[in-house]
């Protein structure tokens, strides 16, 4: 039996028609993208699994239960699923804890000395054990988002709904709140996740659906969706994202090659040259940094360059994807290690993870 199916949902606000039947099915362990312009439906779609916009026609069955049939029990079905919204929601009058034990106790009758152990558990999961009686107005947004999911998983619900989770934080706090979700999509949790963070959703998903004229326009795996789309508006909003790849696979490689390719990349794209060089500069002074921490006495080396530029926002960004010993240059002091100086004064966001044995960096411009 299938987590989810959709059959034919429909929902219209006046005279505009929003979504015009979608059928989907869902199944257990799939970690779903939804991607697509502003206004196409993505939002509407999620919160009408939940029932929170009434469909005007259709059906949405729920781990086999028709959450959208006459006389269903609405609130004992929600349970199957957790939803994480772009605002918070955490309610301020109460501390962490209280936000976090509040349903399960009221809704699933456990003991609030189990609620407790079970959130200082999410807590130390998330890196916020610390903030266990916190208010939420003293913590920061991506802090309040991760509150926000452990309050979602002290339910235990079989399907996680994530609509645009890092669209109201700080560029900042973004990296912090995906890097609970891509613990979470390793645990192979149900998730249906609608996100303008493309490379995440290439990194996560297990399926892409990307939304327009009122339904699941094209919908493959991350590799043909980003990579090869089908369809028109697929291929014109994809193309939006433009990305600039370089390996290398020796320590002595053709720095001026690559910096040529960054170069190419710039123009084509309508960079302008002071963006451009700093591009360079961060490339060239963090793969060197790498090379050196990650590969001592080695001239054999792996390490992957992707450099990514989306028109919508102008966001430009670097990912690295490196091999050999674990080596976070963030942590070094910036008088010791001049790339770090360089990296902290050109950056927004610098995010750095230790990942099946590979040193991933995250760097937006």
């Amino acid at each position: 039996m299938s987590l989810i199916e959709v059959r034919g949902l429909k929902k219209s606000f006046g005279t505009l028609d929003v979504l015009q039947g979608i059928d989907l099915t869902v199944e257990k362990g799939e970690r779903i993208a939804i991607l697509g312009s502003s206004g196409c439906g993505k939002s509407v779609f999620l919160r009408s699994l939940m029932l929170l916009e009434n469909p005007d026609a259709g059906k949405i069955l729920i781990d086999g239960r028709d959450i959208t049939a006459k006389g269903a029990n609405v609130d004992e079905i929600r349970r199957s699923m957790g939803m994480v919204f772009q605002k918070f929601h955490l309610f301020s009058e109460m501390d962490v804890m209280d936000n976090l034990c509040l349903a399960p106790v009221h809704l699933k009758g456990m003991k609030r000395e189990e609620a407790e152990r079970k959130a200082m558990e999410l807590l130390g999961q998330v890196g916020l054990v610390d903030r266990a009686l916190a208010w939420p107005t003293k913590l920061s947004g991506g802090q309040q988002q991760r509150i926000a999911i452990c309050r979602c998983l002290m339910m235990e619900p079989k399907v996680l709904l994530f609509d645009e989770p890092t669209s109201a934080l700080d560029p900042t706090m973004v990296g912090e709140v995906l890097a609970v979700i891509r613990m979470l999509a390793k645990r192979d949790l149900s998730m249906l996740i609608v996100t303008h963070e493309m490379n995440f959703a290439r990194e996560v998903a297990s399926r892409v659906l990307f939304f327009a004229d009122g339904g699941i326009y094209e919908q493959g795996t991350p590799a043909e969706i980003f990579d090869a789309p089908k369809r028109e508006k697929t291929i014109s909003f994809i193309n939006k994202i433009k990305y600039f790849t370089y390996e290398i696979t020796r320590r002595d490689f053709d720095l001026m090659q690559m910096q040529g390719g960054i170069q190419n990349f710039g123009e084509k794209y309508g960079l302008d040259q002071k963006h451009t060089y700093r591009l360079q500069i961060c490339c060239e002074e963090l793969i060197y940094e790498l090379l050196d921490r990650c590969y001592p006495n080695r001239d054999d080396v792996d390490l992957k360059l992707t450099v990514t530029h989306a028109e919508a926002d102008g966001t430009t960004k670097i990912d690295i994807d490196c091999g050999g010993a674990a080596y976070n240059p963030f942590e070094q002091a910036e008088e010791d290690v001049l790339s770090v100086t360089i990296l902290k004064n050109m950056s927004k966001r610098l995010e750095y993870r230790w990942e099946n044995d590979r040193n991933i960096i995250d760097i937006a411009l």
